[in-house]
């Protein structure tokens, strides 16, 4: 690799990673020093802000929000794009392109763009203020169909014919087939799905009004808003801290498995 190359990539990570370490620095600091750069690394360190965050609001209920949103929608999603990418992929149907290309609409529409419909939707179903609520517009990925239908298209016919000989229906060999091949896809994408959610503001904060149903993202907003108007940012990292750090953890964890399964997710 080129220097020059190097060299923009050495300065595009630093640029990411200076504001993460100034929020976990100044997170740490005892309320009232300095949040200057410079004033980073200090011996002074404390874990009083992360206590007194947690007991200024209800960050447990958010957890738990936040927990109940992200599985739900990924449960929902994997069952939706797995179906939708075999029968794209695999069956015959009359008009199955013409289909798929509109599906892959749905790319081109940003999501704060049906913010109205969604909401006058839940508001006719009763469901403004429920866990369901912000669930629901997200239960069918065009991202995760196409990324799924790219990988079962590489599947081996062979493979598929090998298990139609055996007795296995389409959903059997779905389930016996494509979707152990397909496992590493689905981590890529799982991964994906949990990051977008468990950051996601604006839909939740539209259909949201309690701390009941509350994720993360939108707790910590009115968290930072009432901690003397944002000013004490000391316990303002140490909030946003205790939001991205699981996210954090589990990106670290999975961090090679997540490259590399994009790298074999049909894209080659």
């Amino acid at each position: 690799m080129a220097i020059p190359t190097l060299l923009i990539l050495a300065l595009l990570g630093t640029a990411w990673v200076i504001p993460l370490l100034w929020t976990f620095a100044t997170a740490f600091r005892p309320p009232g020093q300095s949040v200057a750069v410079g004033a980073m690394i200090s011996a002074d360190w404390t874990l009083e802000n992360f206590a007194r965050a947690w007991s200024y609001a209800p960050f447990g209920r958010y957890y738990l929000n936040t927990v109940i949103l992200v599985s739900g929608i990924l449960i929902l999603q994997l069952v939706t794009t797995t179906l939708a990418a075999y029968a794209f992929a695999r069956l015959e149907f009359p008009g199955r392109n013409l289909i798929f290309l509109i599906f892959l609409l749905q790319l081109m529409v940003p999501a704060e763009a049906l913010a109205v419909p969604n909401y006058i939707t839940m508001r006719r179903l009763n469901l403004i203020d429920t866990h369901l609520a912000m669930m629901l517009p997200y239960v069918a990925s065009a991202f995760g169909t196409f990324l799924l239908r790219q990988t079962f298209r590489q599947v081996p016919r062979e493979l598929e014919e090998a298990a139609a000989m055996d007795g296995c229906g389409p959903l059997r060999t779905l389930w016996h087939a494509f979707i152990p091949l397909a496992r590493p896809t689905l981590v890529a994408y799982g991964l994906v799905s949990v990051s977008y959610h468990w950051n996601n503001f604006f839909w939740p904060m539209v259909v949201t009004n309690t701390p009941e149903t509350r994720p993360l993202t939108v707790g910590l907003a009115l968290f930072a808003k009432a901690v003397e108007g944002g000013s004490d940012w000391a316990l303002v990292t140490a909030g946003t801290v205790i939001v991205i750090l699981p996210l954090l953890v589990l990106f670290l964890i999975f961090q090679r498995q997540f490259i590399s399964s994009f790298m074999h997710s049909g894209f080659k």
